[in-house]
């Protein structure tokens, strides 16, 4: 089956709800808290950002939407979730600047404030987020997409796989790398947090992956479609 233009899509803007509702959860709580192990791992002690116990979802609806919808879904899709991002970052900005109610500061103030929820906000934090984001979910798409169409639509797990192996890397890269040189993680943790954000997050990949696989089959059963992008230039700058 491949997609007609006069498809009506009965889940589509579901998924595309969830998956945006997954991304700005994930990078408040990036920003909220770096959790500790307490253990090492090739010599590499373990410590991750706290958006890496959800972020991983973000990448398996990713691959439901490329799978089931195509390329051109998910592009839309990722672009929907950049700009929400963006505008949840402004307002977080804002907030920051707005001056606090005298018994809110007392109890809370402007200083839990800004070492939490204003990571949020900070030129770095977003930088990092908004570039990793798009590099990594644009390499995962793109990938399970030419997997797709060059096996054919087998083994739905090799290409699930193979595309996280790509996007989660380069957006672990992208994500530590940008935030380290804004400082808004020192150097010294770089390594640390790009090797257990990417372990764990293969980890989850794996775990979820029956979800993924069961996911897919019911989508395309309930909306009788199965898109291969044949002729796609995967051009990530549109939106249709």
């Amino acid at each position: 089956m491949t997609i007609k233009k006069s498809h009506q899509y009965r889940y589509l803007d579901v998924v595309i709800v969830l998956f945006t509702a997954v991304l700005i959860t994930s990078n408040i709580a990036s920003s909220a808290k770096i959790v500790d192990l307490g253990f090492s791992l090739f010599g590499i002690h373990l410590a991750f950002d706290g958006g890496t116990l959800l972020f991983p979802l973000a990448y398996i609806i990713g691959d439901i939407l490329t799978e089931v919808y195509g390329f051109k879904a998910a592009r839309r899709a990722i672009w929907t979730g950049f700009v929400v991002l963006a505008l949840s970052a402004l307002l977080f900005f804002t907030l920051g600047m707005l001056p606090g109610e005298q018994s809110w500061e007392e109890y809370a103030g402007s200083a839990a404030y800004d070492a939490i929820l204003g990571g949020m906000s900070t030129g770095g934090i977003v930088l990092a987020s908004l570039c990793g984001y798009l590099v990594g979910s644009f390499s995962n798409s793109i990938a399970l997409s030419k997997i797709k169409v060059l096996m054919k639509g087998r083994l739905l797990w090799v290409r699930a796989l193979g595309s996280t192996v790509i996007g989660q890397l380069l957006d672990s890269l992208a994500f530590v790398s940008i935030a380290c040189l804004a400082g808004v993680f020192p150097w010294e943790l770089f390594v640390t947090l790009t090797f257990t954000n990417y372990i764990l997050k293969m980890l989850m990949e794996v775990f979820v992956l029956p979800f993924t696989y069961l996911s897919v089959i019911a989508l395309k059963k309930a909306e009788n479609l199965d898109v291969y992008d044949n002729s796609e230039k995967y051009n990530p700058f549109g939106f249709k």
